[in-house]
This record gives C-alpha cells, sequence and structure tokens, in this order.
C-alpha cells in the first residue's frame, strides 16, 4: 500500500508518497484534496498523514497538544496549543484570542492562528469524508527515528541535514533541493514515515485514551 505524508507550505500544500520501494515521490498543489487525488487514484488506495491538526474540542485544550509539547522538550514549541472550534469561526486574530480566554481562560498563539486557512480546508475535507487523514508531527517523528528531539531548528542548515541523514536511515532519501522546499518536503517525508508505521500497525498514539471531537472522532496525534 502506498503511504502519504502532507504538510502545509506556502501557497498550499507538499506531499510526499513512499510506495514499496521506498523512493519517495513529491508534489505540490494549492489544494489538498487536489494533491490527494493525484496520489490516491481512482482507487482511493493509500494511508495519508497531516502535519495538521485534525479534530478540534469544543472548549478546554486538546490532550495531544500537550503530550507532544511534553515529549519534544527543546523542540515543545513547534506545538501550538490548539484551541476550541469555535475560535476558528471569529473572523481575525483578536476576536478569536478573546473568544479563546472565554472558553479556556487563555489567549493562543499568533503562530497557530496562520494555521486557520489549512486546517479548515483539513477540516473540510473531512467532513467529507474524502479520504482518512491521521494527525501527525514532523518533530515527533524525528525524535522517534533519532531516539531524542533533534536538537537543532529545521530553520538551520544543519537542523535540515541531521533531519536528511534520519529519514536516509530509514530508507527515504530526499535530493537536493532550494532550502524554501527542503523544509517543507523533510516534514512531509518525516509525516510520510509516520504513515507507513501507521498503515503497519506500529506507530504510537498520543494519547493513549484520545479526546474525541464533537463527531465522535478522536483527536490523537501519530509517530
Amino acid at each position: 500500500m502506498r503511504v502519504i505524508g502532507v504538510d502545509a507550505c506556502r501557497g498550499g500544500w507538499v506531499a510526499v508518497a513512499l510506495a514499496g520501494d521506498l523512493v519517495p515521490a513529491a508534489a505540490r498543489d494549492t489544494s489538498l484534496a487536489a494533491l490527494l487525488d493525484r496520489f490516491l487514484g481512482p482507487q482511493r488506495d493509500g494511508t495519508v498523514a497531516i502535519d495538521m491538526p485534525l479534530g478540534l474540542v469544543e472548549s478546554g485544550w486538546r490532550d495531544a497538544d500537550r503530550l507532544a509539547r511534553g515529549l519534544l522538550g527543546p523542540r515543545r514549541s513547534s506545538v501550538f496549543p490548539i484551541p476550541p472550534r469555535s475560535v476558528w469561526a471569529e473572523p481575525d486574530y483578536a476576536a478569536a484570542s478573546l473568544r479563546c480566554r472565554e472558553l479556556t481562560g487563555q489567549g493562543f498563539s499568533v503562530q497557530a492562528w496562520g494555521l486557520r486557512a489549512k486546517l479548515l480546508e483539513a477540516d473540510r475535507y473531512r467532513q467529507e469524508c474524502r479520504h482518512p487523514l491521521y494527525e501527525v508531527h514532523p518533530e515527533l517523528a524525528f525524535a522517534a527515528m533519532a531516539g531524542v528531539p533533534v536538537p537543532h531548528s529545521k530553520h538551520t542548515a544543519a537542523g535540515r541535514e541531521l533531519r536528511r541523514e534520519l529519514l536516509a536511515g530509514e530508507g527515504i532519501a530526499v535530493g537536493a533541493l532550494p532550502a524554501g522546499l527542503l523544509g517543507d518536503v523533510l516534514d512531509a517525508a518525516a509525516a510520510a514515515w509516520s504513515a507507513r508505521r501507521i498503515a503497519a500497525g506500529r506507530a504510537v498514539t498520543i494519547p493513549g485514551r484520545p479526546q474525541a471531537d464533537s463527531e465522535g472522532r478522536e483527536i490523537a496525534i501519530r509517530f
């Protein structure tokens, strides 16, 4: 079975697909649905893991984010705490932050608000039941490959090279790319690594007892 990892990038989405030979195929698109249609084909065959929050609580915070931040230590800032569903219906960050404080007693980061368009796009995809999606986080995947959280930021040359080496050790070769694209492709490849573990039944799921959204779908991160 093909496994596909997806990451948000400037102007859209990037995906990396692994088949039996483990040689990745990568593509970009402005539309998540169009990108996945390209890889899944008419048979809709494949396991898709995406670096994007899936599943929103009605109040409070997601346990998955709290646990992921705890596991990542020095890389904890790469996981944004995601506020309740109604926050994302607000028209701007100021209104969203006020609504978040009403529901949780706290505000949330403008960086998390920056996910809004793509978070809602992924949410619509799930609502339409186009194909199952699994939430993953690349830094959890890289930490699992390395045995510890990766010490260097992915925004540094050393951090990108270390992540490339970790993927190569798993049989996933990422070739030379411009620095502006390489980080996104490395993250998508890490998501594909997680998708491979999900398909094989070997993925770690946090939390062990996931929360559920208003439609009963679990809220969990896998790696």
